[in-house]
């Protein structure tokens, strides 16, 4: 028998959760020709049918249903060990630190360095796909991140909450506002977005009697800031980015304004809730201290 590819196996999770190969190689950010290979191929390793495919959709089949649970705990296992096994090799030696576009982390990173003149801070910039996932799987030890984010097995410390705007193409009519918008103005526009990245938009579509996941369709596949900024600029919707990370991203065509009635962005540290090494322990102590101040 072959070894088990979990590289595949993850593959099979996500199309088994999503039951659509669109949706599924969106999310592992690979094409969906690719994604349908790498599948037939552990089928064929595994000597089984793991989905149907018809014009009704497609669906797991009984071995298919049988690998689901199966493969969710061998993944989980395996990126535990994977974390154990990194966070070993570089204890007090190295500390890996993610942080979202916008923030500042140096004054931290300096007093972490000071405090601990042998360790290296190995600083990383993440994205809103990942930046709880690199600490679960082991890649960092720690990061800032932009609330909300799912807080299972996290330690988090929150720091601060700073105002949200909206980047609007330069020749929208609410670009031209002196002040700021409200989120009412904005729901006939579409967000270049993930619904749960701005849930009080996706509340007010529904209360509105709007499906959230309806209104998303067509939304084009943007990951990074400047890509999100590239759409707006092109008048295929806008975004809504903390204010510390607008000012890092100005450009002519796009402007911002302040949506008046939506709560503060959260910025917090996190790391994993059983990671009590003296650096990660410093860290979040010193976070609080400098980043709240």
């Amino acid at each position: 028998m072959a070894d088990l590819d979990l590289r595949k196996l993850r593959y099979f999770a996500v199309v088994a959760e999503e039951l659509n190969f669109g949706r599924a190689a969106e999310r592992l950010r690979i094409a969906q020709p690719v994604l349908s290979r790498q599948i037939a191929a552990l089928e064929k390793e595994l000597g089984v049918v793991l989905f149907e495919r018809s014009q009704r959709g497609t669906r797991l089949t009984v071995a298919g249903s049988a690998l689901r649970d199966d493969a969710r705990d061998i993944l989980t296992e395996a990126a535990a060990l994977q974390r154990r096994v990194r966070r070993g090799s570089r204890a007090g030696r190295s500390l890996g630190l993610g942080f979202m576009p916008g923030l500042i982390v140096t004054p931290v990173v300096r007093a972490l360095t000071e405090r601990f003149p042998a360790l290296a801070v190995e600083v990383v910039r993440t994205s809103w796909d990942d930046q709880v996932e690199m600490v679960h799987d082991g890649r960092i030890d720690a990061s800032f991140v932009r609330l909300p984010i799912p807080r299972d097995g996290l330690r988090v410390t929150l720091l601060f909450g700073e105002p949200r705007v909206v980047a609007l193409p330069a020749s929208h009519e609410l670009a031209s506002s002196t002040g700021g918008v409200g989120l009412a103005d904005l729901l006939p526009l579409r967000l270049l977005q993930a619904p749960d990245a701005v849930p009080e938009w996706r509340d007010a579509l529904r209360a509105a009697g709007v499906d959230p996941q309806k209104a998303a369709r067509g939304r084009p596949v943007v990951h990074t800031v400047e890509e999100k900024l590239e759409q707006v600029a092109a008048l295929r919707g806008v975004v809504v980015l903390p204010e510390s990370t607008a000012r890092f991203y100005t450009r002519p065509d796009v402007v911002y304004r302040v949506v008046e009635d939506l709560p503060p962005n959260e910025v917090a540290v996190v790391s994993e809730a059983r990671n009590d090494v003296a650096e990660v322990e410093a860290l979040h102590e010193l976070a609080a201290r400098l980043m709240r101040a």
